[in-house]
């Protein structure tokens, strides 16, 4: 319908199935009705690894895997970017690694998957400024190093979409801008994420106005809603008390009804946007972590993913934006190239 403008839904499917075996993902997926996904962490035949730890037999094994359940990945949910921005010891565990090296070595690793696993969207991160620092001293170098990946991903014909999240140098919608601002590059994108933004205690009106500072740059948008408890003063930095809060997009603090509305007014124009630049369109992707987040990801079990699916359809619904899941029209259409092909 022409005034029901459409995104597409996808979700990191590594936080179903505790044993993240790529057929378990793929599997729960199904079962919602979803046909895309991000992958993160897996299990493609020889054991739990980061995607970009794959082996290439892996990922022919994955690949074929997509090709059985009729599911595409939609980004690669890389953790590039989080590491130290410079080698300065601050308290923390986060690695450094000489940007140099890290460019050629695991950007283009990024690179590699993503070109192999048939997505040209790469998710990552703005780097850790040295704790205790503001994180503002340091967009400058922040923003050389991401201009210098945003390159090699133009180069390959992929994209780099840069998550806000706390603790990074683009820890607000306000950073992120800015960053966006000074490398101007069609092959850096922003991935709004307002869990990320309320488990630092932003309001419901403070998150809403990181999402507008941000809006202009973003390609698109990760889903997951936190519930601010208030006991639990500010320090400056996220740590993992606050990651046992999060809840379905319709129950926390976020505020996704108001945001969601925000993006249908322009949302045709975004997706034709996106299509322009050889993308299937403005993705919605779902990373709850109902039962648990960490640095590198998080937990739901293939219930709580289905209970976090099914409050964000209700958001949709609710403010008229469109989505496609799998119905009985593709099951006849599987059943008849079944059939043709055993004929």
């Amino acid at each position: 319908m022409a005034d029901r403008p459409e995104v597409l839904i996808t979700g990191f499917a590594d936080e179903g199935p505790a044993d993240k075996r790529a057929e378990a993902q793929l599997t729960m997926l199904a079962a919602l009705g979803m046909g895309w996904y991000s992958v993160r962490f897996v299990d493609a035949g020889n054991g739990i690894k980061n995607a970009l730890q794959l082996e290439p037999a892996e990922v022919a094994r994955l690949r074929q895997l997509h090709a059985d359940f009729g599911v595409r990945v939609s980004s690669l949910g890389s953790p590039i970017g989080k590491v130290k921005l410079l080698d300065v010891e601050d308290g923390t565990r986060n690695a450094y690694v000489p940007f140099e090296r890290y460019l050629s070595d695991q950007v283009q690793k990024a690179i590699d998957l993503a070109q192999a696993l048939e997505t040209r969207l790469i998710r990552g991160f703005s780097f850790y400024h040295p704790r205790g620092t503001a994180p503002e001293e340091h967009i400058d170098l922040a923003a050389d190093r991401l201009a210098q990946i945003a390159a090699a991903c133009g180069r390959a014909g992929v994209f780099f979409g840069l998550e806000v999240e706390a603790n990074l140098i683009g820890q607000n919608g306000r950073l992120l801008a800015e960053l966006h601002r000074r490398v101007n590059d069609p092959h850096l994108l922003l991935v709004f994420d307002g869990g990320n933004l309320a488990c630092q205690n932003l309001t419901r009106v403070q998150t809403y106005a990181e999402y507008l500072a941000m809006k202009a740059g973003m390609g698109w948008l990760h889903v997951k809603d936190y519930r601010i408890d208030p006991s639990l003063a500010w320090q400056g930095h996220v740590d993992e008390e606050r990651l046992r809060n999060f809840v379905p997009a319709d129950a926390g603090d976020v505020g996704h009804e108001e945001i969601l509305r925000d993006l249908r007014l322009e949302l045709a124009e975004r997706t034709a946007q996106l299509q322009q630049q050889g993308l299937p369109g403005f993705f919605v992707d779902l990373e709850p972590h109902l039962k648990g987040g960490g640095q590198f990801g998080g937990f739901s079990g293939p219930d709580g993913f289905g209970v976090a699916l099914r409050a964000l359809l209700r958001l949709l619904d609710y403010v008229g934006i469109g989505y496609r899941l799998s119905d009985y029209d593709d099951i006849a259409r599987q059943k008849a190239r079944s059939a043709s092909a055993h004929a």
